[in-house]
Formats: C-alpha cells, sequence, structure tokens
C-alpha cells in the first residue's frame, strides 16, 4: 500500500523540522556527497596528483613551501646529470663510460630520494610509506650496492641505459610535482608524466637487470658482502644468491607497476581531455 502525501503546512505556520537524528544522518551524507563531487576522481599519483584529489587537508603553508624548495632542487640536480652526460658524450665522442662523467651527482641526488620516504612517514605527502620506500630503495641500492661496489660493471653500457632512463623520468617527475603544488600543471608536462614511462620503464628495468647480471661473476668470485659460517654469530649470507633473488623479484613487480600506470595514464589523461570539452 502506497504511503500517504504529508499535509502540506499552513500558511503562517511553521514547517515541522526533522527529528534530530534524521537531520544528523543526512547531514554528514550530504557533506561527503559534495566533497566528493569537488573532488573530480580518486588521485592519481604519487602524493601530489595531476588531478584534484577528493577534498581533504593538506599540508601547511610551510611544508608546501619546502616541497616546492625539495622538488625544485632534485628537478635542478637531475638536469645537471643530463647536461653532464651530453657534455660528456660530446667531449669524447662516444658513449661509453659516460658514468664516470655523472658519477657524483648521480649519487648524491638519487641518495636524495630517501628523504620522499619521511615525506611520507611523517604525512606531509598522502603517498604509502611502504610503496614509496620500496620504489626510492631499489634504486638506492643499485646506485651503491650494484655500481658504486662492483667497479668492474661501471663501464658496461647497460648502466648508461638504466642512468638514461631515471634521469629524464626524474626531470619530468620532480617538475609535475613542483608544478602540481603550484596550482598551475602545463599539459605537456603531464602528458610526459604518463606516457614517456611506457618507452622509459622498461629501458631502465632492462639497463637494471643487464647490470646485476654483470656483477654477478665479480660478486662470486670476490665474495663481495657475503658472510660464511663459522662465525660467532652463526649466521651466513650469500650475496650472490640474494642478487639473482632481487632479479627474480622483478618478474612479479614490474608487470603489476607497469600496467598500474598504464591504468592511470588512461584514467588521468581522458579526465583531462573531458575537462578540456567541458570548458
Amino acid at each position: 500500500m502506497a504511503a500517504a502525501a504529508p499535509p502540506s503546512t499552513a500558511p503562517g505556520k511553521p514547517r515541522p523540522s526533522l527529528p534530530p537524528c534524521a537531520e544528523s544522518g543526512r547531514r554528514p551524507r550530504e557533506r561527503r556527497n559534495m566533497a566528493a563531487a569537488a573532488g573530480g576522481g580518486s588521485r592519481a599519483d604519487n602524493g601530489y596528483g595531476g588531478q584534484q584529489p577528493r577534498r581533504r587537508k593538506g599540508p601547511g603553508a610551510l611544508a608546501t613551501a619546502y616541497l616546492v624548495v625539495y622538488n625544485v632542487v632534485m628537478t635542478a640536480g637531475w638536469l645537471v646529470i643530463a647536461v653532464g652526460l651530453v657534455r660528456a658524450y660530446l667531449a669524447k665522442g662516444s658513449y661509453h663510460s659516460l658514468y664516470y662523467s655523472i658519477e657524483k651527482p648521480l649519487k648524491f641526488f638519487q641518495t636524495g630520494a630517501l628523504l620522499e620516504i619521511l615525506h611520507c612517514a611523517f604525512g606531509i605527502v598522502p603517498s604509502s610509506v611502504v610503496l614509496t620506500a620500496f620504489q626510492v630503495m631499489s634504486r638506492v641500492f643499485l646506485t651503491w650496492a650494484v655500481t658504486h661496489s662492483v667497479k668492474e660493471v661501471q663501464t658496461e653500457d647497460s648502466v648508461l641505459l638504466f642512468v638514461v632512463a631515471w634521469t629524464i623520468t626524474e626531470i619530468i617527475r620532480y617538475s609535475f610535482y613542483t608544478f602540481s603544488l603550484l596550482n598551475h600543471l602545463p599539459y605537456l608536462i603531464k602528458w610526459a608524466r604518463y606516457t614517456l614511462f611506457i618507452i622509459l620503464y622498461p629501458m631502465g628495468v632492462s639497463g637494471e637487470l643487464l647490470t646485476i647480471y654483470a656483477a654477478l661473476p665479480f660478486v662470486r668470485q670476490s665474495g663481495l658482502y657475503s658472510i660464511s659460517l663459522p662465525n660467532k654469530y652463526n649466521f651466513s649470507f650469500d650475496y650472490y644468491t640474494f642478487l639473482i633473488l632481487v632479479m627474480i623479484s622483478y618478474i612479479p613487480l614490474f608487470p603489476q607497476l607497469y600496467f598500474h600506470m598504464l591504468r592511470q595514464r588512461r584514467k588521468v589523461l581522458s579526465h583531462t581531455e573531458e575537462h578540456k570539452k567541458s570548458e
């Protein structure tokens, strides 16, 4: 049976109000819906995002200023590495052994990325601490525990392969973050951020894997970072085997991250196109 419609109130009489419990139950839902509509979708990137996130309390003015300075410095640092590579290539006329021309700034600025883990841990960037730590530590590991520690691989062409991929990626990434924080993100940088990885990501991973593979015989011969029994701690560690396990870990991890970025690309760029059409 259909419920009868409530009678309209007579002129001049106050309109009956809803019970307090109904009002308190309705308003939070309205506020959530308004916030979702204002947000324009989910966050599309690591902390800063190209599109507006759902409304939430962001970093304060001081934290935002710090993040802008940090990202500007990191952008400039990777530009220094890019210029160093080009100058060394023009001077030598060859792409072999270019690593030595950018070794110091590469170590400095790649290690500087460790601060991104602290940004997440302290909450000034709303990203996963675990995921950020994994991404940053994998590069720091390759920089110090492989390329720096195994001198014989520094002349390998595979080192240049991942260095070039990292350099282009980081210039785009830190520029993307800087302009996003300033609320003035050019479409070209957004497009580059979500497009060039299609080539740069496999290129970087290939260089990383080939460099680790090239280091294996030298690690095995020298026993680098390995601990053998017997010892007072009754503990053994084989760095050679560890590197093999690191290489194997790329098999499940690379496709997941790569296809995740492809999905993010479709979402972010399609959202931008729809926004342009609506204007």
